[in-house]
């Protein structure tokens, strides 16, 4: 008993010590240590689901019944044959859907129009992927909408909150003017918020309006859109909550954004603009193939570092020095085979052309362009969400498995190209009542070069 005295004096008198200085001093490296422990720790974004948007068969459009709407509608003859030469070679089913406005004689363009077509694409998606999940419109966190061309006030996030009631603080954030790469650009903002902001959700929708940027005059490169861009859009909900990841379809590995817009060609390769006769289209540069090419190459280069095993980087690298050095001569740098690292790819289908030489730059064979092809075919360029339907045919068809990667490829006007890699957390089954399962059994099909138009 007496051997235990001394010490407890001496920590009576270390207690005694103790400043209020020391005591915040210990609170705040504890709170320290608890942050380190509790909050670095990595983040994981997971896709819990997604929904596409189908548009009725009300709104159909054949290619003659698109060209007869045209001669009535008082389009100039020579815009009118080069559509039907445009159309014949597009890819294009005579399934793809346009708004209901653009059906009706005269096309008339109205923000009215744009406001309702903007209104069913995005209701109809969001709709289907709360009801088919079950949640709860208020519990969503963060919402982000994106339309390249229609950029109304209150915005399209506004839209959407009054619509499905949600809270009052929710973040919300409204993208315009970034073309058809604007859904990829959409997950990179939500994966930054959701590692801030930790256990939300994010609803991301992605959708365009034709109705008020249909091209009714002459040029050429501005008629090419209405040719291509047809009616779609899709709802993505992610979550940065890790017990949602036995309920998610995908882990989000890596986001990839690369901008062009400070190379004049790149920047006017897709242009809003007015003619000659001040009527408002959207150009397609000739120079496309060219521009989207150097946009993926340097896609490619930010991307394969990370993905790619040592073998493909060595390889490429010692083609550049080479090719450099002129050691290869009229031969081309060496390409990586991103195959062997990713089971599927979902190509944005900006049009026939660029689908194939996208295909030839990466020595694709038909079954992995297969997703593309068939949505440009089925959907037509429903442009930011293309990427979805891609994805959904893919799941429909059953082809997604535990572990498969998808590489998900966006282009668009600025110039950009950007990329997101996702895993698959689990095998997929293939779902009813989705954008495909009406018509999955008919596809594939075999595209001719060219279609005869009645």
């Amino acid at each position: 008993m007496a051997s235990i005295m001394p010490l407890i004096s001496t920590l009576i008198k270390l207690i005694s010590s103790i400043t209020q200085h020391d005591i915040i001093m210990v609170v705040t490296v504890v709170s320290g240590l608890f942050y380190l422990l509790l909050y670095k720790r990595k983040v994981s974004i997971y896709l819990l689901d997604f929904t596409c948007y189908r548009p009725p068969d009300s709104l159909r459009v054949p290619m003659s019944m698109y060209l007869e709407h045209l001669m009535h509608d008082g389009f100039d003859p020579d815009a009118i044959s080069f559509q039907a030469k445009i159309l014949a070679r597009s890819g294009l089913s005579q399934e793809t859907c346009i708004p209901p406005c653009l059906r009706e004689l005269p096309i008339t363009k109205s923000l009215s129009f744009s406001k309702e077509e903007a209104a069913t694409v995005m209701f109809s998606a969001v709709t289907d992927l709360l009801e088919k999940n079950k949640i709860n419109p208020r519990s969503i966190d963060i919402l982000i909408t994106n339309s390249s061309v229609y950029s109304p006030t209150p915005s399209l996030c506004a839209m959407v909150i009054k619509e499905f009631r949600m809270r009052s603080n929710i973040l919300s954030f409204n993208l315009s003017g970034m073309g058809c790469t604007a859904s990829l650009v959409s997950i990179g903002l939500a994966k930054d918020l959701l590692k801030v902001h930790r256990n939300s959700l994010a609803l991301i929708v992605s959708s365009e309006s034709l109705s008020q940027n249909w091209y009714t005059g002459k040029n050429h490169s501005m008629l090419i859109a209405n040719c291509l861009f047809r009616m779609g859009g899709a709802a993505i909900l992610l979550s940065s909550k890790e017990q949602d990841k036995k309920i998610a379809k995908y882990q989000l590995q890596h986001v990839i954004r690369i901008s062009r817009a400070q190379d004049d060609q790149s920047y006017a390769c897709i242009f809003q603009d007015e003619d000659s006769e001040e009527k408002t289209g959207i150009s397609i540069s000739k120079s496309i193939l060219n521009v989207a090419g150097e946009a993926l190459k340097a896609n490619m280069a930010s991307l394969g570092p990370l993905v790619l095993p040592f073998s493909e980087q060595f390889r490429y690298g010692l083609s550049f020095v080479c090719k450099k050095t002129g050691l290869l001569g009229r031969r081309k740098t060496y390409t990586p085979n991103f195959k062997r690292v990713f089971e599927h790819f979902c190509v944005h289908p900006g049009g026939r052309a660029v689908l194939l030489a996208i295909q030839k730059g990466l020595k694709l064979t038909e079954d992995e362009m297969e997703a593309s092809k068939m949505t440009l075919h089925r959907f037509g360029n429903t442009s930011s969400s293309s990427i979805w339907y891609e994805l959904s045919y893919t799941e429909t068809k059953g082809r997604m498995k535990r572990g498969n990667r998808v590489w998900q490829i966006g282009l668009g006007g600025g110039f950009k190209s950007n990329s997101a890699v996702w895993k698959c957390l689990h095998t997929i089954e293939p779902e009813k009542g989705n954008a495909w399962s009406d018509r999955i059994d008919s596809y594939p099909v075999d595209i001719p070069d060219i279609v005869e138009i009645d």
